[in-house]
């Protein structure tokens, strides 16, 4: 009988649990209705994405109406961006950090007419404080965006200290908390946030903005609902919702278990001669890992790894369908070929680690073998 397979591949897409499920199915079954209606099927469905925002605001540490809800992620940095951007005129400068999403640096982009003061990171990822200090100095910044965790190193972000030198500069900052909420308690230093329901167990085609009462954005884009034109799908809403309650409900006794499975990886892989281990060990996410292989490709592993069934990813994690260069590993100076991904869902097992490591060795063994590589360690 074949083993089970086991799947690494949780960051962005975590697979939902049977309480979300129903949740989802709920959703589907009571708020069909368009909530922006009068009749009581309308009144019904307002009623549960209400409530779904409220459960997400109180996660996040805000009050519901300072939570919206988009189509997507990418649809919450277009926005975010473009209507803070828009409320800043005569400064027309964006800052990000060397190791922003795509889909944030590509609205970022758009949004000032390529006019980006990209930051340097550290090897281990972090942002260098002295030049975003130096940065920040332009007169012609409209807003700095920095995230909380890296979603493929897993590196967590000095926000405090981050937020000290936009507040100085009276810039706003948008946090980029895609990567970390539902794994670690939410950031605390923010004027925007975005985040992502799949990312926590909750269901594709959802998009989380939150924004602090104090903060000036005004629309960019045709009049209608500022968000989410055409309304939010109620059934998503409430089954983010649900999935976010779940993972909070024993959020640091999983932290820990995470943890504890990521340190055995980076332990055991940095023991193989020629795989690097990227990210700081210490201020990270706990269930994101990514390593290196000299002489591997990673389309190789990725396709061997499935074969013996394993999910994992590698290459660029913002890239859709293709194992593109990691801007991310690039930044850090790390390899940026030839490496894995693992996103662990909180249902992984010491047990599925092991395996893993067992069968990783023994792939990245078979492929530098096969390349005709010379020998390691």
């Amino acid at each position: 009988m074949a083993a089970a397979r086991i799947y690494l591949d949780a960051g962005g897409s975590a697979p939902l649990s049977a309480r979300t499920r129903d949740a989802l199915s709920a959703g589907f079954a009571d708020g069909w209705a368009d909530p922006g209606r009068l009749h009581a099927e309308s009144r019904r469905a307002r009623a549960l994405l209400e409530g779904a925002a409220d459960a997400i605001a109180e996660a996040i540490g805000v009050r519901m109406e300072d939570v919206h809800f988009t189509a997507s992620p990418h649809e919450a940095f277009n926005r975010v961006i473009a209507g803070i951007f828009s409320a800043r005129r005569g400064r027309e400068r964006i800052v990000v950090s060397a190791i922003e999403r795509d889909a944030l640096v590509h609205a970022a982009a758009h949004a000032s007419s390529d006019r980006l003061s990209t930051v340097p990171v550290s090897a281990a990822g972090h942002i260098g404080l002295d030049d975003l200090a130096e940065a920040m100095r332009v007169p012609d910044v409209a807003l700095l965006a920095v995230q909380h965790a890296n979603q493929e190193i897993g590196t967590v972000q000095d926000l405090a200290a981050v937020s000290a030198l936009a507040q100085r500069a009276a810039v706003p900052l948008i946090v980029d908390a895609t990567a970390s909420i539902g794994h670690v308690d939410p950031p605390a230093h923010w004027d925007a946030l975005v985040a992502h329901p799949g990312d926590w167990g909750g269901p594709a085609g959802l998009g989380v903005v939150a924004l602090r009462p104090q903060l000036r954005w005004l629309p960019a884009w045709p009049e209608g609902d500022p968000w989410a034109p055409g309304n939010v799908s109620v059934p998503l809403a409430l089954a983010a919702a649900v999935a976010l309650q779940e993972r909070l409900e024993n959020l640091h006794t999983v932290s820990r278990h995470m943890s504890d499975l990521v340190r055995r990886l980076r332990e055991q892989l940095a023991l193989v001669a020629g795989i690097d281990v990227v990210g700081d060990p210490d201020m990270r996410l706990p269930h994101v890992l990514t390593f290196s292989c000299l002489y591997a490709d990673g389309e190789a592993l990725v396709a061997e790894l499935d074969r013996r069934g394993f999910a994992v990813g590698s290459g660029s994690a913002c890239a859709t369908g293709t194992l593109e260069p990691s801007r991310v590993l690039a930044a850090i100076g790390a390899l940026t070929h030839g490496n894995v991904r693992i996103a662990l869902p909180p249902a992984a097992t010491h047990a599925e680690v092991e395996r893993f490591l067992a069968a990783v060795v023994d792939v990245v063994g078979d492929l530098r073998t096969r390349s005709g590589a010379p020998r390691l360690g």
